[in-house]
């Protein structure tokens, strides 16, 4: 496995992988091809689908910043072998291609290509949960502790770094206001929602508070905001609003929520090592899933569980979001995802009480689950993977009167 700095980006939404990821590509080639006279970018399967909604024309032309000279080419119609969100950049100098790089922005704002050109170093000698627990178990030691014996010496001021992040955005959540961008005209609701809870009493205040958390930071990624992908933007709601709650509810220090981090760091590691993390791969199951495991499985940690328990919390935050659909309407990360990244962090604050009460032991494992996640991102029809053509989005497309259909 990877470093965990891979699964904690920090960046513009509202997408890791139709934001991040093309405009690190499209500055890669830029770079490479000053020369050029024209560039041609051909975005193909999901990432042309619902590209115009999450704004990959956008940032490439930005990144590339001529945008006169910039052909975008969308292809719907055809999935390159690799990935969903396989593009093809050229570069034109006269009317002749003097290059031509296929790359795919496969999730989180990681890139790869045949090449190799974004490969990173394994420092993980193990890559399942089980090897972890076995590990902890051997060495009489915790996940945190597994992170640390094998990232650099800088993790933790690299997740101080996160969460001084993940906390600014929530706090420019929680104050902006007014409507966010695109033909969904949708409200941004954080700033009411932290309000009532403030008013509120009993168990509707911490529950407020969480919405509103998770609500700041899913509105600050639709519009553009600054984020940290966890595991991805469109997941990026849930770790954030979780730690919060844990800091300003139960009054937990800023460094037990770092180590947090470094526990939801590592469960992220191996949902992408053996799985997924991409929703045009494998649904939102491989993304908000995810996160529900990482934030499930980070609250355990902080609220003082076991290693047993943290990968109990996990797998259940995991296991009751099997088969979750990525259908964002008319394209953007909007509608479903900014609710649901309000409802999923409150049942990873759930799995993580419940984790707490028992020992730990149960018949399904973390593993289990990755692999089911898997089979069943295989099983799921491709209009239910992050193209807007299944679920939720073809039910809404024509009522919204999205110009979704100008991608195709």
């Amino acid at each position: 496995m990877k470093s965990i700095k891979e699964i904690f980006r920090m960046g513009y939404g509202p997408s890791s992988s139709h934001t991040m990821g093309p405009s690190q590509a499209a500055e890669f080639f830029k770079n490479k091809h000053p020369e050029a006279d024209k560039y041609r970018i051909t975005l193909y399967g999901s990432l042309a689908l619902t590209g115009k909604g999450h704004g990959t024309d956008t940032v490439i032309n930005k990144v590339i910043g001529r945008p006169e000279d910039t052909e975008i080419v969308w292809r719907s119609d055809v999935t390159l072998p690799r990935h969903p969100n396989g593009m093809v950049f050229e570069c034109l100098v006269g009317e002749e291609v003097t290059d031509k790089w296929e790359v795919y922005s496969v999730g989180g704002g990681a890139l790869w290509d045949a090449e190799g050109t974004f490969d990173s170093e394994e420092i993980y000698p193990v890559t399942t949960m089980g090897e972890v627990l076995e590990w902890c178990k051997r060495e009489g030691c915790t996940l945190v502790d597994y992170v640390a014996a094998h990232e650099s010496a800088d993790i933790f001021d690299y997740l101080a770094e996160v969460w001084a992040q993940m906390q600014q955005t929530i706090k420019n959540g929680l104050e902006n206001e007014g409507v966010l961008p695109g033909t969904l005209k949708l409200a941004r609701k954080a700033s009411s929602y932290n309000i009532k809870a403030m008013q509120s009493a009993g168990s509707s205040r911490p529950m407020g508070m969480l919405f509103a958390a998770a609500l700041a930071t899913s509105e600050e990624n639709a519009g553009g905001g600054r984020v940290t992908t966890a595991p991805t933007c469109g997941a990026s709601g849930v770790v954030p609003a979780v730690m919060y709650f844990l800091k300003h509810d139960q009054g937990m220090t800023d460094h037990r929520l770092i180590r947090g981090l470094a526990t939801a760091g590592l469960i992220g590691n191996v949902v992408k090592s053996n799985g997924s993390i991409s929703g045009a791969e494998v649904g939102c199951q491989g993304e908000l899933g995810t996160a529900c495991a990482m934030a499930a499985g980070a609250a355990t940690q902080v609220l003082g569980g076991t290693p047993l328990q943290i990968e109990y919390a996990a797998e259940m935050g995991f296991e009751h979001n099997l088969g979750l659909t990525c259908d964002p309407v008319c394209g953007y990360v909007q509608i479903p995802c900014i609710e649901r990244n309000a409802f999923v962090a409150q049942k990873a604050r759930e799995c993580a009480i419940y984790a707490l009460f028992s020992d730990g032991r149960h018949m399904v494992t973390f593993d289990d689950v990755v692999k089911t996640m898997m089979e069943t991102g295989r099983d799921m029809q491709a209009k239910y993977r992050e193209t807007s053509l299944g679920g939720l989005a073809s039910v809404c497309l024509k009522r919204m009167k999205c110009n979704f259909n100008d991608n195709m």
